[in-house]
């Protein structure tokens, strides 16, 4: 079975310094101390460990032949987006990044597909980025945070960008980040835990609510980790929907419940039964692999779970695998050949 991971993330070896290069703070720097290894520093404080595989696409491609990975979706660190910045800048670094990640999948199309990064803060700008991703870059489409600043994903100021991706075919996965509540969840790792799924049900919720899919029926979106807290609160949500339509059915008379089958999401929820939900709900159609590769909350073997499950039939699992991942990024499998044949 062709097995393609929409979810993994990527970043250059080395970039500029991004402080000296914009004249102020914030920024992401890597800090090369050891041989393989790395720091993400921001403004002198540790934020995460990362390893060679995490810029080294020769150590990625060793480490998908190990664990049957035939395709890998390369996308970004969200701590990346650069929302918060000067738009000149974000637009800046996201050519940087965009043009880094573009060199990667030319250099093997038969293992790598991309999604680039926008300056979603200025939607004028992030539309001119979007199309050269798409048209002079050959990227699939882009990664998207779940919400942009103070503007969730129905702000009207964000529904160009989308109107632009359904023009131009360009797939969007939608990342958690910038965890909504952080500030009361300093321990334990509560804002990766449950500020996470939380921040992928208020963007679902989001574009549902705000009319997004009901104007962009061509509109090809994933969201990460299972869509976060959606599916297990869809009740909730059809609830508040039919009792409270003064308060939910403002911009959008549609039930929620409609939209599934509409969007696509993940399968990186940790969990047979979780899994056996998003099946139900959403059918294994729109249902993608996804790893995180290579962060440790992801899934070290990807489509394990997903080959785990006895009452999955084999197009389930193929679809889960491989198919829906094709669908959702508008490309054919024969582009993958070489990576199958290997």
């Amino acid at each position: 079975m062709l097995t393609v991971d929409v979810h993994t993330h990527i970043l250059p070896e080395r970039w500029p310094n991004l402080r000296e290069r914009y004249g102020y703070g914030g920024w992401i720097e890597l800090e090369h101390h050891c041989p393989g290894c790395a720091k993400m520093i921001c403004d002198g404080r540790f934020f995460r460990e990362i390893e060679s595989n995490c810029w080294d696409p020769a150590v990625r491609a060793a480490e998908c032949d190990g664990r049957g990975v035939h395709v890998q979706v390369l996308s970004t660190v969200p701590v990346m987006f650069g929302y918060w910045a000067r738009p000149e800048d974000t637009l800046d670094l996201s050519r940087l990044l965009n043009d880094h990640l573009a060199d990667v999948c030319r250099a093997r199309p038969e293992r790598f597909v991309g999604l680039g990064t926008l300056p979603m803060q200025a939607p004028d700008l992030a539309v001119r980025e979007l199309e050269r991703c798409v048209g002079d870059l050959g990227l699939r489409g882009i990664e998207i945070g779940s919400h942009v600043n103070a503007w969730n994903l129905n702000a009207p100021e964000l529904f160009p960008v989308f109107e632009a991706a359904s023009a131009l075919g360009a797939a969007v996965f939608v990342h958690p980040w910038d965890m909504m509540g952080a500030d009361r969840m300093p321990q334990y790792w509560l804002p990766w835990l449950v500020g996470m799924p939380a921040e992928s049900a208020l963007a679902i919720c989001s574009m549902i609510f705000g009319g997004v899919f009901e104007r962009l029926p061509n509109l090809r979106v994933c969201f990460a980790h299972g869509g976060g807290a959606f599916p297990f609160t869809l009740g909730r949500i059809e609830h508040g929907f039919n009792v409270r339509p003064d308060l939910c059915a403002v911009d959008n008379a549609v039930n929620p419940r409609d939209y599934l089958g509409r969007f696509w999401v993940d399968s990186l929820v940790h969990d047979p039964d979780a899994l056996r939900l998003l099946v139900t709900l959403f059918t294994a159609d729109r249902i993608a692999l996804g790893s995180d590769y290579p962060f440790p909350l992801g899934e070290l073997e990807p489509g394990t779970l997903i080959r785990s499950m006895p009452e999955f039939t084999d197009d389930q699992k193929a679809a889960m695998l491989g198919a829906s991942a094709l669908e959702f990024l508008g490309v054919d499998a024969s582009r993958f050949a070489a990576a199958i044949r290997r």
